[in-house]
């Protein structure tokens, strides 16, 4: 297994290139990749930025240029689910880029030429991902909705729950990487842990809870899952 480990932002991956042994840097297409050991496990580190061309590029790179064979997006996300909390942790069995509409050439959701609307998760990865992450949080596993805009209004998210019952957590980046690992024959995985309710608050309690919570949470499931 050669991991790539990829996160929208730095305190979401706070500690993990550190931890990183005989790190060696290289720097491609504006972003900076770590390779090195992870408790004994060959990976790849890189904050992809926000958004979905920007998570698409990154795993596409780390596929293509550093030969990674698995990889793993952790982050942070707000609820799509009054049962999910902040502070928990959804594990995607499945992930849709919710923006998405192709309508009426293709049902809304639905990715052109691929017959899909969600790209699921590789199974195994994702069964250890969760485990990992079972001692830190509550541990919630299904749909995960990634769009390029930041759900921080109650509209945003009764409307998306409308047309998407089944959405657990609402984020900017995975769908896009499913999307690259599924034509790629990448298995992957994504967590989030829950950091505010996707309302109006969302903004606020965004900033607070990655400044405070998001790393440490990361840096422990990626300890635990690289370690099981």
């Amino acid at each position: 297994m050669r991991l790539g480990i990829i996160s929208a932002l730095a305190e979401e991956q706070q500690g993990l290139i550190e931890a990183l042994q005989s790190p060696a840097r290289h720097f491609h297409g504006m972003r900076e990749y770590t390779a090195g050991k992870l408790w004994e496990i060959d990976a790849v580190c890189v904050l992809s930025r926000i958004g979905k061309v920007a998570a698409a590029m990154t795993a596409t790179t780390l596929v293509e240029k550093f030969g990674v064979t698995h990889i793993i997006f952790t982050g942070v996300a707000g609820s799509g689910d009054k049962n999910v909390q902040v502070g928990d942790m959804v594990v995607a069995e499945s992930l849709i880029q919710h923006d998405f509409d192709a309508s009426p050439l293709f049902p809304q959701f639905e990715i052109p030429l691929t017959g899909l609307s969600s790209f699921a998760t590789d199974v195994a990865l994702t069964d250890r991902l969760a485990a990992a992450a079972a001692p830190i949080a509550r541990v919630h596993r299904g749909l995960i909705a990634s769009g390029d805009q930041f759900i921080g209004k109650l509209t945003q998210i009764l409307a998306l729950k409308t047309a998407l019952p089944d959405v657990l957590a609402v984020e900017m980046e995975g769908a896009a990487v499913a999307q690259v690992c599924f034509e790629l024959g990448i298995p992957f995985a994504v967590i989030r842990t829950i950091s505010d309710n996707a309302n109006d608050d969302a903004a606020v309690d965004f900033m607070h809870f990655i400044k405070t919570v998001a790393s440490r949470y990361a840096f422990a499931v990626i300890e635990n899952f690289c370690k099981a």
